[in-house]
Protein backbone atom coordinates (compact mmCIF):
# COMPACT_ATOMS: atom_id res chain seq x y z
CA UNK A 1 0.00 0.00 0.00
CA UNK A 2 2.63 2.46 0.95
CA UNK A 3 4.27 2.91 -2.59
CA UNK A 4 0.24 2.95 -4.06
CA UNK A 5 0.33 6.27 -2.31
CA UNK A 6 3.38 7.47 -3.25
CA UNK A 7 2.69 7.15 -7.01
CA UNK A 8 -0.57 8.92 -6.78
CA UNK A 9 0.55 12.71 -6.63
CA UNK A 10 3.25 12.12 -9.68
CA UNK A 11 0.13 10.80 -11.43
CA UNK A 12 -1.70 13.96 -10.87
CA UNK A 13 0.82 16.27 -11.98
CA UNK A 14 1.55 14.66 -14.97
CA UNK A 15 -2.19 15.24 -15.92
CA UNK A 16 -1.80 18.73 -15.23
CA UNK A 17 1.48 18.94 -17.03
CA UNK A 18 -0.53 17.27 -20.34
CA UNK A 19 -3.43 19.75 -19.86
CA UNK A 20 -0.73 22.72 -19.30
CA UNK A 21 0.90 21.00 -22.73
CA UNK A 22 -2.80 21.28 -24.35
CA UNK A 23 -3.43 24.67 -23.55
CA UNK A 24 -0.20 26.32 -24.57
CA UNK A 25 -0.43 24.48 -27.96
CA UNK A 26 -4.29 25.73 -28.13
CA UNK A 27 -2.54 29.07 -27.89
CA UNK A 28 -0.08 28.88 -30.20
CA UNK A 29 -2.41 27.25 -32.97
CA UNK A 30 -5.11 30.29 -32.20
CA UNK A 31 -2.19 32.81 -32.95
CA UNK A 32 -1.71 34.32 -28.90
CA UNK A 33 1.82 32.69 -29.28
CA UNK A 34 3.20 33.79 -32.85
CA UNK A 35 6.30 32.47 -34.25
CA UNK A 36 9.08 33.63 -32.06
CA UNK A 37 6.96 34.68 -29.31
CA UNK A 38 8.49 33.84 -25.34
CA UNK A 39 6.82 31.43 -23.48
CA UNK A 40 7.55 32.59 -19.69
CA UNK A 41 6.95 29.67 -17.28
CA UNK A 42 5.92 32.50 -14.55
CA UNK A 43 3.69 34.19 -16.70
CA UNK A 44 2.05 30.53 -17.87
CA UNK A 45 2.08 29.40 -14.38
CA UNK A 46 -0.28 32.34 -13.33
CA UNK A 47 -2.18 32.23 -15.89
CA UNK A 48 -3.08 28.73 -16.51
CA UNK A 49 -3.55 28.12 -12.65
CA UNK A 50 -0.94 25.35 -12.22
CA UNK A 51 2.73 25.21 -11.18
CA UNK A 52 5.52 26.22 -12.46
CA UNK A 53 6.50 22.37 -12.60
CA UNK A 54 3.68 21.75 -14.60
CA UNK A 55 3.92 24.28 -17.18
CA UNK A 56 7.70 23.10 -17.55
CA UNK A 57 6.62 19.75 -17.88
CA UNK A 58 4.02 20.98 -20.28
CA UNK A 59 6.86 22.95 -22.55
CA UNK A 60 9.19 20.25 -22.12
CA UNK A 61 6.18 18.27 -24.04
CA UNK A 62 5.93 20.80 -26.62
CA UNK A 63 9.38 20.69 -27.20
CA UNK A 64 9.63 16.87 -27.98
CA UNK A 65 6.70 17.83 -30.44
CA UNK A 66 8.64 20.33 -32.17
CA UNK A 67 6.74 23.14 -31.60
CA UNK A 68 8.54 25.02 -29.09
CA UNK A 69 12.46 25.54 -28.72
CA UNK A 70 14.15 25.45 -24.96
CA UNK A 71 17.20 26.47 -23.98
CA UNK A 72 18.66 27.61 -20.52
CA UNK A 73 19.83 30.76 -21.86
CA UNK A 74 17.03 32.08 -23.84
CA UNK A 75 13.93 30.76 -22.68
CA UNK A 76 11.35 28.91 -23.78
CA UNK A 77 10.43 30.51 -27.57
CA UNK A 78 7.64 28.90 -30.10
CA UNK A 79 9.27 27.89 -32.78
CA UNK A 80 9.91 30.25 -36.30
CA UNK A 81 8.84 29.32 -39.53
CA UNK A 82 12.08 29.15 -41.81
CA UNK A 83 12.62 27.74 -45.41
CA UNK A 84 15.00 24.93 -44.04
CA UNK A 85 12.35 23.36 -41.50
CA UNK A 86 9.37 23.37 -44.12
CA UNK A 87 12.00 21.54 -46.58
CA UNK A 88 12.15 18.79 -43.78
CA UNK A 89 8.50 18.55 -42.44
CA UNK A 90 6.70 18.80 -45.66
CA UNK A 91 9.37 16.37 -47.47
CA UNK A 92 9.21 14.05 -44.78
CA UNK A 93 5.34 14.63 -44.89
CA UNK A 94 5.32 13.47 -48.30
CA UNK A 95 7.02 10.73 -48.34
CA UNK A 96 4.62 9.97 -45.30
CA UNK A 97 1.38 10.84 -46.82
CA UNK A 98 1.49 8.99 -49.80
CA UNK A 99 2.12 5.41 -47.70
CA UNK A 100 -1.01 6.46 -45.71
CA UNK A 101 -2.99 7.17 -48.15
CA UNK A 102 -2.17 4.23 -49.80
CA UNK A 103 -2.65 1.64 -46.92
CA UNK A 104 -5.77 3.22 -46.41
CA UNK A 105 -7.28 2.41 -49.39
CA UNK A 106 -6.75 -1.22 -48.75
CA UNK A 107 -8.03 -0.90 -45.23
CA UNK A 108 -10.25 1.52 -44.31
CA UNK A 109 -13.72 0.70 -43.15
CA UNK A 110 -16.80 2.46 -44.25
CA UNK A 111 -17.19 4.28 -41.35
CA UNK A 112 -13.74 5.62 -41.87
CA UNK A 113 -14.90 6.82 -45.13
CA UNK A 114 -17.76 8.60 -43.80
CA UNK A 115 -15.65 10.85 -41.22
CA UNK A 116 -13.92 11.98 -44.47
CA UNK A 117 -16.39 13.05 -45.95
CA UNK A 118 -18.26 14.64 -43.07
CA UNK A 119 -15.03 16.40 -42.38
CA UNK A 120 -14.98 18.03 -46.23
CA UNK A 121 -18.67 18.91 -46.05
CA UNK A 122 -17.71 20.91 -42.76
CA UNK A 123 -15.19 22.63 -44.46
CA UNK A 124 -17.67 23.39 -47.24
CA UNK A 125 -19.58 25.05 -44.20
CA UNK A 126 -16.69 26.37 -42.78
CA UNK A 127 -16.19 28.15 -46.01
CA UNK A 128 -19.77 29.45 -46.61
CA UNK A 129 -20.43 30.85 -43.14
CA UNK A 130 -17.40 33.28 -43.94
CA UNK A 131 -14.71 30.95 -42.91
CA UNK A 132 -12.30 31.14 -39.82
CA UNK A 133 -8.84 30.13 -41.41
CA UNK A 134 -7.77 28.61 -37.86
CA UNK A 135 -10.93 26.25 -37.90
CA UNK A 136 -10.13 25.28 -41.81
CA UNK A 137 -6.91 24.50 -40.99
CA UNK A 138 -7.90 22.16 -37.65
CA UNK A 139 -10.84 20.64 -40.03
CA UNK A 140 -7.44 19.95 -42.02
CA UNK A 141 -5.48 18.69 -40.35
CA UNK A 142 -7.85 16.15 -38.90
CA UNK A 143 -8.91 14.96 -42.07
CA UNK A 144 -5.16 13.70 -42.65
CA UNK A 145 -5.53 12.70 -38.99
CA UNK A 146 -8.48 10.16 -40.11
CA UNK A 147 -6.33 8.72 -43.25
CA UNK A 148 -3.85 7.85 -40.60
CA UNK A 149 -6.41 6.24 -38.38
CA UNK A 150 -7.70 3.97 -41.70
CA UNK A 151 -4.08 2.92 -42.63
CA UNK A 152 -4.02 1.07 -38.93
CA UNK A 153 -0.14 1.40 -39.12
CA UNK A 154 1.05 2.77 -35.37
CA UNK A 155 4.33 3.17 -35.91
CA UNK A 156 3.32 5.02 -39.37
CA UNK A 157 0.91 6.82 -37.22
CA UNK A 158 3.36 7.53 -34.29
CA UNK A 159 5.86 9.23 -37.14
CA UNK A 160 2.92 11.51 -38.62
CA UNK A 161 2.06 12.39 -34.57
CA UNK A 162 6.18 13.04 -34.43
CA UNK A 163 5.93 16.50 -37.53
CA UNK A 164 2.06 17.04 -36.93
CA UNK A 165 2.15 19.86 -34.36
CA UNK A 166 4.68 21.27 -36.47
CA UNK A 167 2.80 21.08 -39.66
CA UNK A 168 -0.41 22.74 -37.63
CA UNK A 169 1.63 25.96 -36.99
CA UNK A 170 3.31 25.85 -40.86
CA UNK A 171 -0.10 25.49 -42.16
CA UNK A 172 -1.60 28.35 -40.47
CA UNK A 173 1.50 30.17 -41.35
CA UNK A 174 0.55 29.22 -44.87
CA UNK A 175 -3.11 30.19 -44.34
CA UNK A 176 -2.11 33.46 -43.34
CA UNK A 177 0.06 34.69 -46.03
CA UNK A 178 -1.89 33.45 -48.70
CA UNK A 179 -5.54 32.94 -47.60
CA UNK A 180 -7.47 33.38 -50.74
CA UNK A 181 -5.35 30.80 -52.55
CA UNK A 182 -5.59 28.08 -49.79
CA UNK A 183 -9.42 28.48 -49.64
CA UNK A 184 -9.83 28.23 -53.35
CA UNK A 185 -8.38 24.65 -53.38
CA UNK A 186 -9.07 23.25 -49.79
CA UNK A 187 -12.14 21.45 -50.37
CA UNK A 188 -12.19 20.44 -53.62
CA UNK A 189 -8.15 18.65 -52.47
CA UNK A 190 -9.50 16.81 -49.48
CA UNK A 191 -12.65 15.74 -51.67
CA UNK A 192 -10.42 14.07 -54.56
CA UNK A 193 -8.57 11.95 -51.73
CA UNK A 194 -11.73 10.92 -50.37
CA UNK A 195 -12.93 9.83 -53.36
CA UNK A 196 -9.40 8.20 -54.57
CA UNK A 197 -9.42 6.25 -51.39
CA UNK A 198 -12.68 4.67 -52.25
CA UNK A 199 -12.11 4.01 -55.65
CA UNK A 200 -8.95 5.19 -57.46
CA UNK A 201 -6.31 3.06 -58.31
CA UNK A 202 -3.28 2.92 -56.23
CA UNK A 203 -1.04 4.94 -58.30
CA UNK A 204 -2.86 8.04 -58.52
CA UNK A 205 -3.62 8.03 -55.12
CA UNK A 206 -0.20 8.13 -54.22
CA UNK A 207 0.61 10.95 -56.68
CA UNK A 208 -2.29 12.80 -55.89
CA UNK A 209 -1.36 12.48 -51.80
CA UNK A 210 2.31 13.89 -53.00
CA UNK A 211 1.06 16.46 -55.16
CA UNK A 212 -1.43 17.88 -52.39
CA UNK A 213 1.76 18.17 -49.44
CA UNK A 214 4.01 19.70 -52.47
CA UNK A 215 1.34 22.07 -53.74
CA UNK A 216 1.00 23.51 -49.77
CA UNK A 217 4.82 23.64 -49.28
CA UNK A 218 5.41 25.56 -52.44
CA UNK A 219 2.91 27.74 -51.16
CA UNK A 220 4.53 28.51 -47.87
CA UNK A 221 7.56 28.91 -49.18
CA UNK A 222 6.54 31.43 -51.94
CA UNK A 223 5.16 32.71 -48.69
CA UNK A 224 9.13 32.79 -46.66
CA UNK A 225 10.93 34.14 -49.41
CA UNK A 226 11.75 38.26 -49.64
CA UNK A 227 9.72 39.89 -52.06
CA UNK A 228 12.46 41.25 -54.81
Amino acid sequence: MGHMSSALPRAARRGLADEAADLVRAAIFSGHFPPGAALREVELAERLGVSRGSVREGLARLEREGLVRGGWHRGNTVIEVTAEDVQEVYALRAALDRLAATTARRAATAEHLSRLDRLVDEMTTEIAGGSDAHRLVALDIAFHDQIYAAAGNGRLTTAWQAIRSQLHLFQLRRVDAAYDHYRARVVDEHRELAALLRSGDSRTLARRAEEHVNSARLSLLASLSPVP
